[in-house]
């Protein structure tokens, strides 16, 4: 290593910051973040420095560094535009034994700044010496996109019931204690803002015989969105690469799919048209049985929980069966494929509602609210709507909706396979006919379809490969 990297306290300590710039401005808020008392001595200030001097978080000293100023620094910044001064900087601080960096100059600095990942009280930081900081950067993004943004409130957390642990847990399990905490249902609870809810469990598991700890069992509902993988949110990748057993349905993607902790065991759960590989009832009782054996469960759907995809009823059974769980919202398919369709929902010319509807029932009937979908400026979305897509069609005319009203299909929508049909609700049941379409599919009703060929923008002219 050519640095050593620690982490040094500055709060309430006196920082000197030499330079006015917008580079020295953004060291003032690092420093003001961790506590730090600034100042800052500078001809003139620029527009950051300047705003935070006039509400008095910075001190100023009009003026050019003299070797003085660094009495009683715990720390100095040069951050001029002059090489000359920033080098006397160095010198002078250098010799005197107080740490000092000379922004992008490591070779003029007794420590260097590295890309941080702030959770506080969780901290990282990336450095490559100074080498690439854009390379440093970089890795810094990857790491914020799966680092939840409340590892902060859990380390918090941990840190209230540190002391009882050590006193309740013999040392033989408290590692094992604090990895049930840290990566399992307590986590997630706090992930997800119910920190009542996780206090309450660690205390369940303070209250426990210290030999039966061992991690609980709970189930995610989690949403795979409409097929792209890059359209899952980072607590549901997160989960996916935590999780002990998957059971999946028919509409999760096979890229999705992939994406999955590699030793987890799947579980398929798919339901097709009248051919239910699982019932529901048997897929309430599975999700269960697993969380019992102590298993994280991720029930992995396609879509969003709770948008056609029975996720209250699951949810029912858990809460009835005392199953800790938690739900995952996903990119459901109305969303995410009208997008990639080039067909805007609403728009302030021609919608101002959009209505989410099922085209069957449980019975595989159709019975709807037809008098509620016939209404001037509205956008109908209708899921699993291709079995009956002449049906349907022909009762929004029969109903009152204009046979010119614009409508459009969209198959394996946000896929690479996407493929998009337009028409009427008079001649789209024909196209699609003529198509050889296959589920799953979305319907989109309603004046917005028009603006298709002009805002379409995921697939190639001949409906290839995504951009």
């Amino acid at each position: 290593m050519d640095f050593l990297p620690i982490f040094m306290t500055v709060r309430g300590r006196r920082c000197l910051l030499v330079g006015g710039g917008e580079v020295a401005g953004r060291k003032a808020r690092l420093l003001l973040e961790a506590g730090a008392c600034v100042e800052v001595v500078a001809p003139e200030l620029g527009a950051t420095l300047g705003r935070l001097v006039r509400k008095g978080r910075v001190a100023y000293r009009p003026g050019v560094f003299e070797e003085g100023l660094l009495a009683g620094a715990t720390l100095v910044f040069a951050a001029t535009d002059s090489d000359e001064t920033n080098r006397r900087v160095y010198q002078a601080a250098s010799s005197r034994g107080i740490p000092v960096n000379v922004v992008d100059a490591p070779e003029l600095s007794t420590f260097i700044m590295p890309s941080i990942v702030d959770r506080s009280p969780v901290v990282i930081a990336v450095s490559t010496g100074g080498a690439a900081p854009v390379l440093a950067r970089l890795l810094r993004a990857r790491l914020e996109t799966v680092i939840p943004a409340a590892y902060g409130r859990l380390a918090a957390l941990a840190a209230q019931y540190r002391a009882r642990v050590k006193a309740r847990i013999p040392a033989r399990l408290r590692r094992r204690f604090w990895e049930s905490v840290f990566d399992g249902p307590i986590a997630e609870q706090v992930y997800a803002g119910q920190e009542h809810a996780a206090r309450a469990a660690l205390e369940r598991m303070l209250e426990a015989a210290p030999d039966s700890i061992a991690a609980a069992g709970a189930v995610y509902l989690v949403g795979a969105g409409p097929g792209d993988p890059d359209l899952l949110t980072f607590r549901a990748l997160r989960l996916m690469q935590q999780a002990d057993v998957v059971v999946y349905d028919r509409l999760v993607s096979p890229e999705v799919l992939r994406l999955v902790r590699r030793e987890a065991e799947l579980i398929y759960a798919g339901k097709e048209r009248a051919k239910h590989t699982l019932p529901q009832e048997d897929i309430n009782r599975l999700l269960v049985r697993l969380a019992r054996e102590g298993k994280r469960v991720v029930r992995l759907k396609g879509g969003d929980p709770f948008i056609f995809g029975r996720g209250g009823e699951e949810i029912e059974t858990l809460m009835q069966e005392g199953i800790t769980f938690a739900v995952v919202p996903g990119i459901t398919a109305a969303v995410g494929c009208a997008a990639y369709a080039g067909i805007p929902l609403t728009h302030r010319e021609f919608a101002h509602t959009v209505v989410f509807a099922t085209a069957h029932r449980k019975d595989g009937g159709m019975d709807l609210n037809w008098d509620a979908l016939i209404q001037p400026r509205q956008t109908l979305v209708f899921y699993m709507g291709l079995l009956g897509l002449r049906a349907l069609c022909m009762e929004l005319i029969g109903r009152g909706l204009a046979r010119e009203t614009p409508a459009a299909l969209v198959q394996q929508g946000t896929t690479r396979h996407q493929r998009v049909l337009t028409g009427t609700l008079e001649t789209l049941p024909d196209i699609v006919e003529r198509s050889n379409v296959k589920a799953p599919t979305l319907v989109i009703v309603g004046e917005v379809v028009r603006l298709r060929e002009k805002l379409r923008w995921f697939e190639s002219g001949d409906g290839g490969a995504a951009i």
